[in-house]
């Protein structure tokens, strides 16, 4: 059949619309034949019939791709011009052209068949309303679609198979290179660069927070390495907490090589649209794990113990303990919990002094009022938990006293080496911006200029750099001699001292205690007047204290019990009114001395638990006052 035979006059006075895409934007640019295959299209429709004038090309979607994944303007013209009838017939290069999936391709092939448009390629013409033609175009479809699921998963294979042996090339965190070997992996070659990253890991197991260690760069004036892209160039910035956090949580920094952390998943909006989003995976998802791949800054079980200890830090979901350590004097914040429900204990302050206590979140409903399971004040179930942990320590003291000594002259030097490399950094800054300015030619003295202001401005920050380091190096405190090593080590023998001492701040005693405690488990007995306390240790040991209560003790100034008793029964009968009245005929007074009131009657019935009067309606025969 003659293919040209398809076209009608009907066709022909419509529009002819030529159709051009390219996958993205790096084909658009460097496969140019291509593209000018796709636009010498015009000429065959001009050949098959249709005058210039009426012959229009879409060419909004190139650099777009046609899996769907993408709103394609140009697509969504075409066939809203289709659907009005409004077109003859639609030419693209092949089929994958216009559409990558069925379901924008099956969508176009329906409206061509009830507006009586044609298709056209460079195979042939296609009239989408004949069976044998629609039969042709449905089956080029699904074979454009498989060509591409065939494509993408030929490249994912590769890619995955060298990712495997730890050898795929992808972008790695600052303080690393890639070697020259495959999946070699080595330290930055700037010392500075990896002196900032270990910092950051030591300041961590001090600290325990992220933001502290954030924190504490910023106010010691750390600037931290920022790399925009691999074999970029290294910027030294002021360090945020996205930064920090992200240094602490990434295992390149363990000596791990890892692949497939997340998955790219399509959904629908609530528009109908179909969007992408990246999914992080958990760690036991990952396609790819190699441990001791490289050299790292830290260990893989130091790593874990770090994301442990950073989950731990954010706010515990129900029925869990943790929390990061506050500035409150409650030295259980966060491990306490209540031994009749399980809930994690919420501290409070109460009292001039502001006292610490502890109570449950979970309430009861008791006699129509909702009470805590458990509240508790703080002060003697914290001298109790503190004098255990105090004498489990106990042999422990001495090495922990020196191990002290020692990490305080190692940190010291490891500051005053960041900011020794920061004045190294300025000198070499200094110096190439020196030959610069010497290199260039004397009568350019507009490039001149520039370079000499550039010198300039890299001396002036190495006198900075330089007035820094000297200030700090005064700072610093001075090395422990011998006999500043016996005194610190005869106050660390009682460890109770230094537990007490104004220097130590109640974060650092909370510290401790969670460096060695779990949990803390609380039961309260109010009527013996004790709390059971239940310590559970590192590795899972059990230690039952038993803790006494004070008894609260009566109100110095109350009712005399006469009286009280004749409230009792007078309550039974009468309304507070009267009640006030006949207590004040028998002249009996308050505590305070104070006439009775029917407002100083409900007070007294409240408080004694007495029930108040309930009238009853009059009935046939029986007997009431006067008044009534």
């Amino acid at each position: 059949m003659i293919e040209s035979a398809k076209i009608m006059p009907r066709h022909l006075v419509r529009v002819a619309i030529v159709y051009l895409r390219q996958s993205s934007a790096a084909q658009v640019e460097h496969n140019r034949e291509s593209t000018d295959r796709q636009y010498a299209l015009v000429h065959k429709a001009g050949d098959l019939g249709w005058p210039a004038d009426r012959i229009i090309v879409i060419d909004e979607d190139l650099g777009l791709s046609g899996s769907g994944s993408v709103a394609r303007s140009g697509f969504a013209r075409l066939t809203a011009e289709v659907a009005l009838g409004h077109v003859g017939i639609v030419l693209g290069l092949e089929v994958s052209r216009l559409a990558r999936n069925n379901a924008d391709w099956y969508r176009l092939i329906d409206l061509c068949g009830l507006s009586d448009t044609l298709i056209g390629d460079s195979d042939g013409l296609y009239h989408p309303a004949d069976f044998n033609d629609r039969l042709l175009l449905g089956l080029k479809g699904t074979m454009s679609e498989a060509e591409l699921y065939v494509l993408r998963a030929r490249l994912n294979g590769g890619i995955r198979n060298k990712a495997a042996r730890g050898e795929l090339r992808r972008g790695l965190p600052v303080g690393f290179v890639w070697g020259e070997a495959d999946g070699e992996v080595r330290f930055h070659p700037d010392e500075a660069v990896v002196t900032a990253i270990n910092t950051i890991f030591r300041r961590f197991a001090e600290t325990g927070s992220a933001r502290r260690v954030w924190l504490w760069l910023r106010s010691e004036g750390h600037r931290f390495p920022l790399q925009m892209h691999q074999g970029a160039d290294i910027r030294w910035v002021e360090a945020s907490y996205t930064a920090v956090h992200h240094v602490l949580t990434n295992p390149v920094y363990a000596g791990v090589y890892a692949y497939g952390k997340s998955r790219h998943e399509t959904i629908l909006d609530p528009a109908g649209v179909r969007r992408k989003r990246v999914r992080r995976l958990p760690q036991s998802e990952w396609q790819v794990l190699i441990k001791e791949h490289h050299a790292g800054f830290i260990d893989w079980p130091t790593y874990e113990a770090n994301q442990a200890r950073l989950a731990a830090n954010t706010r515990p979901k129900p029925h869990q303990a943790g929390g990061a350590v506050r500035e409150g004097n409650a030295l259980l914040q966060g491990i306490a919990r209540c031994g009749h429900c399980g809930r994690s204990l919420r501290t409070h302050y109460r009292g001039r002094n502001s006292a610490p206590g502890y109570h449950c979140a979970g309430k009861n409903v008791v006699e129509g009022r909702g009470v805590y399971c458990l509240n508790i004040g703080g002060v003697q179930i914290d001298d109790a938990v503190i004098q255990s942990f105090l004498a489990a320590l106990e042999p422990a003291k001495l090495a922990a006293t020196i191990a002290a000594a020692e990490r305080l002259e190692v940190d010291t030097q490891a500051a005053l080496k960041q900011w020794r490399l920061g004045v190294e950094r300025a000198t070499y800054e200094a110096s190439r911006a020196e030959r610069r300015y010497r290199a260039v030619d004397p009568d350019n003295r507009l490039v001149a200029r520039g370079l000499e202001h550039e010198w300039e401005q890299r001396l002036s920050d190495l006198e900075t750099a330089k007035s820094e380091l000297a200030r700090r190096e005064r700072q610093r405190p001075r090395v422990l001699g011998q006999e500043d090593r016996e005194r610190l080590l005869a106050l660390g023998a009682d460890l109770a001292t230094v537990w007490q001492a104004p220097t130590t701040t109640s974060r650092d005693r909370k510290e401790l205690l969670r460096a060695l405690i779990e949990e803390v488990i609380l039961t309260v007995n109010r009527d013996k007047a004790a709390a059971h306390v239940t310590l559970r240790w590192k590795g899972g040991a059990l230690i039952d204290l038993d803790v006494p209560l004070p008894r609260s003790r009566p109100a110095t100034v109350r009712t005399d019990e006469d009286t009280i008793e004749l409230v009792r029964r007078l309550a039974a009968l009468y309304p507070d009114t009267v009640i006030a009245g006949i207590l004040n005929r028998q002249g009996r007074r308050t505590a305070r001395g104070h006439r009775f009131e029917a407002n100083r009657v409900g007070n007294l019935r409240r408080h004694w638990d007495i029930p108040c009067f309930e009238s009853k309606p009059a009935s046939e025969g029986e007997v009431m006052t006067i008044k009534k």
